[in-house]
């Protein structure tokens, strides 16, 4: 009985020894076995910045595994891209940067992301590169030690004009960005140069083959198991992955994400903005109707957000905002000068309002065009209405009684009283009148109307 005792003591102490590392070991990384995916699906904006950094924020708040970064995008803002960037040389939680579904790519913005992150995959029929800033727009200058034979080299940079100079700075700047993201990862930093120097892309196979990704994947199942057991430096400290297996679980953007994706739209806010100057002129005009004030108050405010969040020109957003009112005192005191005034700076303003153009945030001249005609022929209107209304005869007043017929009350000598609209009226006249005769208004001289007899023919007119 002893010896069976002792035997189901030791049995439980090996059992103990067997399960209790890896309870400790779980214990102590407290990492919730799951691995976070967020999706950006289209151009890289304010929306998809804080989009990722939510996410990033719930991967670090539940300790997960691993979040996969999965990119569809054509570029986007620098100014987000390197918010972006940064909140991911940051995380706390490895990130995987995954290019896919098959057809996507990961173009100028999306390459720099994908340099950062800690672990880069594409799945097969993706494209990345083509990397050089859209709003440097004209050909690069010549470099020391360069390739000139695709650019007019030979032209000493000293004697370059101011435009090139800057040029040349951006590029350099977005060249020192992406060696230093491809020296923290590991990467090729020559293609990723030439990337930013001569747009250059890459297939997913090519990209393999230039150690610009780490593999290729065709799903997150697959991209789970080539990425177990890969050595990631994280917050400057080595750590293995473990994420062979582990269940996927997708973030969803919020409700205030995606109204910003919609109104960081430049052509968007703009018509915002219009809605919203027009609303609070309708109200203005209208007291008291309400609805008009609401919504143009709250268009005017969002608009108003969205350009904040964007890289515009302060002088574009106010000649816009000059044409407008150029335009709605066109309506009211029309001279044709503020009309052709206001449609000419809302054309220019539009025309500078972004300092940077990128992919997906473009101003569309559609756009534009028809709101400046709708905005002139709003004018126009209201100038045509308000000149049809002085044409006509007035409703009220003394010259609205002028030629108002009336009917002889009483009457003696050169004075009497009449009916006139309804009311009594003290009245004079230069010719004889009787009791019961028809008149008209000739005059009106403070409360006293001067009248005149009204012969009326058959036809009905006077005569």
């Amino acid at each position: 009985m002893k010896l069976a005792r002792v035997a189901l003591v030791a049995a439980a102490f090996v059992a103990a020894a067997i399960v209790w590392p890896s309870f400790v070991t779980e214990e102590a990384s407290g990492r919730e076995r799951v691995a976070l995916r967020v999706e950006i699906d289209g151009a890289i904006g304010p929306a998809s910045a804080m989009q990722i950094e939510e996410a990033l924020a719930v991967a670090a708040e539940r300790n997960a595994e691993v979040l996969i970064l999965q990119m569809d995008t054509p570029g986007g803002l620098v100014t987000s891209m390197r918010e972006i960037i940064a909140d991911i040389l940051a995380s706390p939680v490895p990130v995987i940067g995954y290019v896919a579904p098959a057809g996507g790519h990961a173009a100028s913005a999306g390459t720099y992301i994908l340099y950062a992150t800690h672990v880069a995959a594409m799945a097969p029929g993706t494209n990345l590169g083509a990397a050089t800033p859209i709003e440097m727009g004209g050909p690069l200058p010549s470099f020391p030690g360069g390739d000139d034979k695709n650019n007019d080299a030979g032209k000493d940079q000293k004697n370059a004009p101011a435009g090139d100079a800057m040029i040349a700075k951006a590029t350099n700047d977005a060249v020192a960005l992406i060696r230093s993201l491809a020296e923290l990862r590991g990467r090729n930093a020559e293609w990723g140069e030439k990337a930013v120097r001569e747009a250059a892309s890459l297939s997913a196979s090519a990209a393999l083959q230039e150690r610009v990704v780490d593999f290729i994947a065709r799903d997150t199942t697959e991209l789970l198991q080539l990425a177990d057991g890969r050595t990631v430096e994280v917050s400057g400290r080595k750590q293995a992955l473990a994420t062979k297996g582990l269940p996927v679980e997708t973030l969803e953007p919020g409700w205030l994400i995606q109204l910003l994706a919609v109104i960081t739209d430049p052509n968007i806010a703009v018509i915002l903005m219009l809605v919203g100057v027009y609303g609070l002129v309708f109200e203005f005009m209208s007291p008291g109707a309400v609805a008009p004030g609401v919504i143009g108050t709250i268009c005017l405010l969002l608009g108003l957000y969205a350009l904040n969040l964007l890289p515009i020109s302060y002088a574009g957003l106010a000649l816009m905002l000059l044409g407008i009112v150029f335009l709605v005192v066109e309506a009211f005191n029309p001279t044709v000068v503020l009309g052709l005034g206001g449609v000419a700076a809302f054309l220019l303003g539009a025309a500078m309002l972004l300092r940077i153009e990128g992919p997906g945030f473009e101003m569309s001249w559609a756009v534009i065009g028809t709101a400046a005609f709708l905005t002139l022929g709003l004018a126009l209107l209201t100038g045509s209405y308000l000149w049809a209304v002085r044409k006509n005869v007035p409703r009220v007043g003394a010259q609205a009684m002028q030629g108002l017929p009336a009917k002889v009350l009483d009457w003696q000598g050169g004075e009497g009283h009449v009916l006139a609209g309804g009311e009594r009226w003290r009245a004079k006249a230069d010719e004889p009148l009787a009791v019961g005769d028809s008149v008209e208004v000739a005059d009106v001289r403070g409360l006293v109307l001067t009248i005149r007899r009204r012969n009326v023919g058959n036809d009905g007119a006077r005569q």
